[in-house]
């Protein structure tokens, strides 16, 4: 056995206990999606101008969690009418601190023929802004704003967005509701992931080098986003417990019994940021169908090739 097989044998044992049990967290889980259920989406649509003649883009905004209305792009190939047949959707969120960019990103979906409905996070880099309320002192970035209250957390208003983002695009002309996927990576590989666990709507789950999976060792470890729980944790050391408490609530090793859709993820084993002791600490506890792409010499980035390898996932769950 070479080092590389005796690696990938000790990632597949990474199967570390979850933190909550199942009865606790469907219980928070359940409640509170019957609760945003009944509230409005309001959603808006606006035709925007694009210099690309392969596609049509309407700017696309919905209510979400704390009255903040989120942006995104709505992109369909050009040509489509209300008389045509629905297509599928791929939903997409973007890494931290990034933005959903120009429609053009996405143009590779359009290529297979689906429909595109590209978001923002809020309060990052985009357009969105951030209507949380705050109680206490936050450090730099956005993660740890209601971190000692987890119904007004930044990860709880984060998780409804994403799946107020799927009944929106349940909601869309041209969009067959039976056939909506989504897709991110770092931290739009765990919202896919939130997606997953928390919406009935979502067909397929494709979650490149995804956070929020295991995040005890994160925090403890991760040299990016979670760094600044750490801080926080430095300054408050009182707080750990009840931080920790809060966090289970979000983590994908905990949610992982309520999958029952088809989930690809990659993972880069030279990743400090989403490392593989966090990705496949998820993944060996997902029991829908699943496939992961490991990339031995990768770190935290998603090559071509794995872009390809999710198209082909789509084209097989979603069909064309």
């Amino acid at each position: 056995m070479n080092a590389i097989e005796m690696r990938k044998q000790e990632l597949e044992n990474c199967r570390p206990e979850p933190t909550l049990d199942r009865e606790t967290i469907d219980e928070f889980w359940n409640d509170l999606l019957a609760e945003d259920e009944e509230q409005p989406l309001d959603v808006s649509i606006t035709p925007e101008d694009t210099p690309y003649p392969g596609m049509k883009v309407s700017k696309v905004s919905y209510m979400s969690y704390g009255e903040t209305t989120i942006n995104a792009w709505y992109i369909q190939p050009a040509g489509d009418t209300d008389g045509m047949g629905d297509r599928p959707c791929v939903v997409t969120f973007p890494g931290y601190t990034g933005d959903r960019g120009y429609p053009e990103r996405y143009a590779d979906f359009l290529l297979l023929g689906y429909t595109v409905l590209a978001v923002d996070v809020r309060g990052q880099l985009g357009e969105t802004g951030n209507l949380l309320p705050q109680e206490h002192g936050i450090v730099r970035g956005w993660i740890t704003q209601g971190l000692l209250e987890k119904e007004q957390s930044y990860y709880l208003a984060l998780a409804i967005d994403t799946v107020r983002a799927i009944e929106t695009a349940a909601q869309l002309p041209g969009v067959d509701p039976a056939r909506i996927a989504i897709t991110g990576a770092s931290q739009g590989g765990g919202i896919a992931l939130l997606a997953g666990a928390l919406s009935r709507r979502v067909a397929a789950v494709a979650a490149d080098i995804p956070n929020l999976c295991r995040l005890d060792f994160g925090v403890l470890n991760s040299t990016s986003s979670l760094t600044e729980i750490a801080e926080y944790l430095k300054r408050y050391p009182e707080h750990l417990e009840r931080v920790f408490e809060n966090l289970a609530f979000f983590d994908i090793v905990n949610l992982a019994h309520r999958f029952t859709v088809p989930v690809q993820m990659s993972v880069g084993w030279k990743d400090t940021v989403c490392m593989p002791e966090t990705i496949y600490a998820a993944y060996n506890r997902i029991e829908s169908p699943k496939e992961i792409m490991d990339y031995p010499f990768s770190g935290h980035e998603v090559s071509e090739f794995q872009r390809r390898q999710t198209a082909l996932f789509f084209q097989e769950h979603l069909g064309s």
